[in-house]
């Protein structure tokens, strides 16, 4: 893991890139975010649980789309007590990672209700992909595929079923995510071509054109 830690902090520090995006993951407490961010970030996997206390952070620079993206992948406390600490971090995100635990029909029900502190605290253009995570474990599913894919689309998100512990459809997610803020940069820069500075934050600068999430 020492090779890890290096390449995480050459990460943070390195300002050789062309955009910086802020990321949350988002959703109630063992639902598997923090499991899905080290699977990311660091290629890593954990069984054992221990609950985030407040919010934590990663980073990560990527290609996509001929440019090089600095992603800073913030990890989110689920439980109730922290929702005033993390709910001020959702200013100035470009991306959420709202995710529910198919195994736990409350974290499923709960859905709505984060989808409502987005559309509360977020920038309105911020972009939306619904996971439900541990697909995994087949034996213990309570939450059906077609029930995910239908709560996305009534919620106008994108969806994808994934596994941290078995990394399916972990790096989709992200590369997704990561696309559609392209695409929605592109459209602003279309509109407004003094938007192209280095480093650029849509939230700093661009006007908001709808909400994304229909919640």
């Amino acid at each position: 893991m020492a090779g890890g830690g290096q390449t995480w902090q050459k990460d943070a520090a390195d300002q050789n890139f062309d955009y910086m995006f802020k990321l949350l993951i988002i959703g109630n407490s063992s639902v598997g975010k923090t499991s899905f961010l080290f699977r990311y970030a660091d290629d890593s996997f954990t069984s054992a649980f221990v609950s985030t206390v407040g919010i934590d952070f990663k980073v990560k620079t990527v290609f996509r789309q001929d440019k090089r993206v600095k992603l800073q992948i913030w990890d989110t406390a689920g439980q109730e007590r922290y929702r005033t600490i993390t709910t001020a971090y959702y200013r100035g995100a470009m991306g959420f990672i709202l995710m529910y635990d198919v195994t736990n029909e409350e974290s499923f029900s709960s859905v709505h209700d984060w989808c409502t502190q987005i559309k509360t605290y977020s920038w309105d253009n911020a972009q939306v992909i619904l996971v439900g995570n541990k697909c995994d474990m087949e034996d213990e599913r309570v939450i059906s595929y077609e029930r995910g894919k239908h709560l996305a689309d009534s919620l106008g998100l994108e969806f994808f079923e994934t596994s941290a512990k078995e990394n399916i459809n972990v790096r989709a997610v992200f590369e997704r995510l990561v696309d559609m803020i392209c695409d929605k940069m592109s459209e602003s820069l279309d509109a407004d071509p003094g938007l192209g500075a280095k480093g650029t934050r849509l939230t700093d600068s661009a006007q908001p054109s709808g909400v994304n999430c229909n919640c």
